[in-house]
This record gives C-alpha cells, sequence and structure tokens, in this order.
C-alpha cells in the first residue's frame, strides 16, 4: 500500500515542473514559432550598421582614390570606346593665350566638306564636343563643314598646365639641399668628404634661389577664353564661320565677336545665358558630396537629368562622367566657373556696332521649364533683329534633341547669302624669304647674261629652281609640283 499512495504523490509533483518548463520556454514545443522583439530589434540595428559601415568605407575609398593622380594613359584606356572613337576622329591645335605662359593643346573635331559653309559649335562648362558628336554628324551629311573643339579644362584639351615657382633659400632650404645632396650622392658621400678634406660640405651659407615646378589646373577667365576660339579659328582656316554658342560660352565668344565681326557670317546663342550655367558648379565642390557624384555612374546620370538634361542615356552620362573627372578636370571647370565674366551684359553688347547687321538667332528649350522658357524670350528682346527659336530638348539640347538643334542651325545657316571665305596669305621664315631673294637674284642675273647672248631658253630653267628650291625648304621634295 505504501507504495501504491507513494506513486500518485510524484505524479502530482512532476505535473508543475512540466507546467512551468512549458510556460517558461513555449519555444522548445515542436511546430510553434515565436519570434521575440528583443531579437528582432538586435537584427534590425546589426543591419542598419552594417549598411553604415558599408557606405563610410565606400566614400572613404572613392575619397582616398580620387586623392591619388591617374596616369593619362591608364584614363585613356578607361574610356568608353565610343569615346575613344570621338578621339580618334579628330586633331590637337597647339594655341599660345600669353607670351609668358606655355601653349595649350586643344582637341578640335570636324565633320563635312571643307568648301562648304562652316559652323563651329562651342560648348559650355560641364560638357565637351563629345556632347556634339551627333549634331557634327547630322551637319555633316547635310553638306555644312561642322567643327567643334575641346575648350581647355574640358574633355581631351589640356586641363592643368606646368608652372615654376622661386624657392628661397634658408633653414628649411638647407635643410632640403642637404637631402638632395645626399639623395644624389649617397648618405655616407658627406663623411667620404670630412676624411678626405678636413670640412664639412654643408658649411656654405650661400642664398641660393631653386626653382620647382608644379602641376596646377587650368584657370582661364571669359576674355582668355575668347582668345582661345579666336586662334583654333584662325590657325584651322575657318573664316567666316557661323558660330553658335551653348550655355555659358556666350561670355567667352560674344566679346571675341564683337571685337572680329569680320571672322563671322552669324551668331547663334544655344540656351546661352551669361548670368546662370546649367550644370551647378556647387555640387562639384563640396568634398564628400563631390567624390560621390564623380564615383558612380547612376548618381552622375542623375545629376545630368537634374539640371542639363532629362532623356540623357546612361552610356552618354557615363562618358561625360568619365572626361570630367580625368586629369584633374574636375578643378579645372569649378576655376573657368569662378573665372566668368558674370556682369556681361547682353543688352550692351546686342546694341554695339560690331553686332548691328550680324544675323542673329536664339534657340531656346520651350519644354524645360516655364522660368527658362521666359528667359529666353528675355535673351531674345536684349539683342535686336534675333530669330527667336525654340526646341523640345532641355538646357544641354545636343544630347535628347541633336537632330532638331542640326535642323534648326542648318535652316537658318542656308536662309543667309553665302559666305566668302577669307584667304590669308602665310609669311615666309625669314631664312626662307632670304634664299628665295637670293635664288630670284641669281635667276635675274642668268637671265640678262643669256639675253647678251641671244638666247631665252636657260631663263626659264633658272625659274623652275626658285621653286623647286622654295619647296624644298618645306621638305616636299622636288617633285611637288608634278
Amino acid at each position: 500500500m505504501a507504495v501504491i499512495t507513494e506513486e500518485p504523490e510524484e505524479k502530482e509533483e512532476r505535473k508543475p515542473l512540466l507546467k512551468n518548463r512549458e510556460t517558461e520556454t513555449p519555444f522548445l514545443k515542436p511546430g510553434k514559432v515565436t519570434d521575440s522583439p528583443a531579437v528582432t530589434a538586435h537584427g534590425f540595428a546589426f543591419w542598419a550598421y552594417f549598411t553604415l559601415a558599408v557606405s563610410v568605407v565606400t566614400l572613404v575609398f572613392i575619397f582616398l582614390s580620387s586623392l591619388i593622380p591617374q596616369d593619362d594613359k591608364a584614363w585613356f584606356l578607361s574610356l568608353p570606346k565610343d569615346v575613344r572613337l570621338h578621339y580618334s576622329k579628330g586633331r590637337t591645335i597647339k594655341v599660345q593665350i600669353t607670351p609668358n605662359r606655355p601653349p595649350i593643346k586643344v582637341f578640335a573635331i570636324e565633320e563635312g566638306p571643307r568648301d562648304a559653309e562652316t559652323v563651329v559649335l562651342v560648348h559650355g562648362i560641364g560638357c565637351s564636343s563629345y556632347s556634339f558628336r551627333q549634331v557634327i554628324h547630322s551637319l555633316g551629311s547635310s553638306g555644312i563643314h561642322a567643327v567643334s573643339f575641346d575648350l581647355p579644362g574640358s574633355g581631351f584639351s589640356d586641363k592643368s598646365t606646368l608652372e615654376e615657382n622661386e624657392r628661397w633659400g634658408g633653414v628649411l632650404g638647407s635643410l632640403y639641399d642637404v637631402y638632395s645632396d645626399i639623395k644624389e650622392k649617397g648618405l655616407f658621400w658627406g663623411f667620404d668628404q670630412l676624411v678626405e678634406t678636413g670640412q664639412i660640405p654643408y658649411q656654405e651659407n650661400k642664398i641660393r634661389v631653386s626653382t620647382t615646378r608644379s602641376t596646377r589646373p587650368l584657370s582661364l577667365k571669359s576674355e582668355e577664353m575668347g582668345r582661345v576660339i579666336g586662334q583654333v579659328i584662325d590657325s584651322m582656316g575657318l573664316a567666316p564661320v557661323h558660330l553658335v554658342l551653348h550655355d555659358s560660352a556666350v561670355g567667352m565668344g560674344a566679346s571675341w565677336a564683337s571685337e572680329n565681326p569680320g571672322s563671322l557670317s552669324s551668331l547663334t546663342l544655344l540656351d546661352s545665358d551669361s548670368k546662370s550655367m546649367a550644370l551647378p558648379l556647387w555640387v562639384l565642390e563640396i568634398p564628400v558630396l563631390r567624390e560621390f557624384v564623380l564615383g558612380f555612374s547612376f548618381a552622375y546620370a542623375g545629376f545630368l537629368r537634374l539640371c542639363c538634361s532629362r532623356s540623357i542615356e546612361m552610356s552618354a552620362a557615363e562618358a561625360h562622367r568619365v572626361l570630367l573627372k580625368g586629369r584633374d578636370g574636375r578643378r579645372a571647370i569649378v576655376g573657368h566657373g569662378k573665372g566668368l565674366n558674370y556682369s556681361f551684359s547682353l543688352e550692351e553688347w546686342g546694341g554695339s556696332e560690331a553686332v548691328k547687321g550680324m544675323p542673329l538667332q536664339v534657340l531656346w528649350s520651350n519644354s524645360w521649364s516655364e522660368t527658362w522658357s521666359k528667359e529666353g524670350r528675355q535673351v531674345a528682346k536684349a539683342v535686336p533683329g534675333a530669330i527667336f527659336v525654340t526646341h523640345s530638348g532641355g538646357r544641354w539640347p545636343q544630347e535628347d534633341a541633336a537632330d532638331e538643334i542640326a535642323q534648326s542651325i542648318l535652316r537658318f545657316v542656308l536662309s543667309l547669302p553665302k559666305s566668302i571665305r577669307q584667304v590669308k596669305d602665310e609669311p615666309l621664315p625669314d631664312h626662307i624669304q632670304k634664299m628665295f631673294d637670293e635664288a630670284k637674284d641669281g635667276a635675274h642675273e642668268s637671265h640678262h647674261h643669256h639675253q647678251s647672248h641671244g638666247g631665252h631658253g636657260h631663263h626659264h630653267g633658272g625659274h623652275d629652281h626658285v621653286h623647286a628650291g622654295y619647296m624644298d625648304a618645306y621638305g616636299l621634295g622636288h617633285g611637288w609640283g608634278s
């Protein structure tokens, strides 16, 4: 009986234990899974911190990589295929802005017959001749000689310059000289000199001026950019031209146009305002923001669609990004933006005597915004006699309305009288002119000598020799004329 009575007591004692286990650990029951709020909160916090850490590391990596200068060859090989194809179609021209500065290399591209009407397209800050690739092709296919070039600081033109700075001697200068000597002659050179001569080789205390070379981004003002436009037109022998100024280029090209009216057949302002530009440069000046925008293709494409062209293709946006980012282009265009003449007045320029009578066209977007459309009508009013034409593109219409832009330019050019090409005689170098004069005098003496003998046949032979020597000086050879 004792055994029988003890069994129920054990069962009764075990039941509460089982109930307590079930209530304490309900997740052990098969078929039932419940999430604790604390576990969910910890998981969310983990992924939030993980995402933030990855983002910070990525931005730091992009920022540090932007500080490392990229080799020109590596930069060129990293360009998209269509950008390298664009480069293969052009050529490089050297321009000299001031005598005390080295020449600047400017990339130019042209298409169409050279004996036809010439249209020169000048891009605004932030883009390049690549943005006009479709306009150039369309105009060239229509029988127009279309030319575009990269302004300094943009595209394939020079974006930096090598400057020499003078460094005066002193304590730091002497230490630098000691370091230079050790680097050049070896660490134990001074000790050897002390043993051989008994004198310390660094005890000379002379004030020396040394020069150091440093690479700095180009930063040109509107007047200097205008001289670049003029030198490109002159060196390529394009005048007179139908000049198309896009965006911020009006402040650069308008002053040059008023000083050289004989080199122009017409002028077109393509969404060009002297007081504003499509690309906001302040975005490219903020340290973290600029690395993010220039570091990712999708970020720069969204940036351009927001402020320049709503329907720009991803491949075109990527091309603009790599051209702007490479070879210190960002710093160059920021410097150019600060050097623009924002006080330039279209009203005063349009009323000047040099511009009066010049055919003018204002080609403006009617779909960007109501404010921008109103700005276009004000620009057309400021320039007396200008034809006002609208298009369906954005503020960079060469990207989303290239054919429409080309047709508007074509109709305007063909409505004008045919241009008379300016032919300038190339001045001969002094040594060539001297050789030409000596050969001419020799031929003249030979003529008198043979005339006294009653013969004229050798005179023409001497004349032929003059031309042969003139062509040889240019390396063209004797058979040039044949």
